[in-house]
């Protein structure tokens, strides 16, 4: 059993290193090493097959769910371009960018205090739109190479993702 552990997620995937994914080729590579490679397959194997089948089977698993998420997959690519996001240091954002998170938590707040679950799951849409257009950013900066904004789309990614996170736990706090 032979199997590259120092290939980049993007060549074990069969994918060119950028932000755009064929996801329907992704999809399909997951499923063709899956089956090459599930540890079952080697159950009857020695105890060394079996654990590198097991390595290998995490290395894929997680290479596949970091290409699958736009975040981690940006995230991803700018640890291969060697760019530092510094998301747990730097958190200096545009005054804009600041001001509409302010607002998200307040609207947040309100619709969780009055149990109003219709406006938690619209306000769930407007991020999902919101999101939708930070990763279009990221991956513009990335195919264009502007590493700085690509660090800056992908902390701001971070922040949306942590309003969906409070959405998310504010519509099970409503219906539970």
């Amino acid at each position: 059993m032979t199997f590259d552990f120092s290939a980049s997620h993007f060549a074990l995937f069969e994918q060119p290193e950028r932000f755009a994914i064929d996801a329907p080729a992704l999809d399909a590579r997951y499923r063709a090493l899956q089956a090459q490679y599930h540890p079952d397959r080697f159950a009857s194997g020695s105890d060394a097959e079996k654990r590198l089948a097991l390595q290998i089977a995490t290395r894929v698993n997680e290479a596949y769910q970091i290409l699958k998420s736009p975040l981690a997959r940006g995230r991803y690519l700018l640890g291969l371009f060697g760019v530092d996001t510094q998301e747990e240091t730097n958190t200096a954002m545009p005054m804009d960018f600041l001001i509409a998170q302010m607002e998200w938590r307040e609207q947040i707040a309100e619709a969780r205090a009055s149990g109003n679950v219709a406006r938690l799951e619209s306000l769930n849409a407007e991020l999902r739109d919101d999101i939708a257009e930070h990763e279009a950013e990221l991956g513009a900066a990335l195919d264009a190479r502007t590493l700085d904004a690509a660090a800056m789309a992908v902390r701001k990614l971070r922040f949306l993702e942590k309003l969906d996170q409070e959405i998310g736990d504010a519509i099970e706090a409503a219906l539970f």
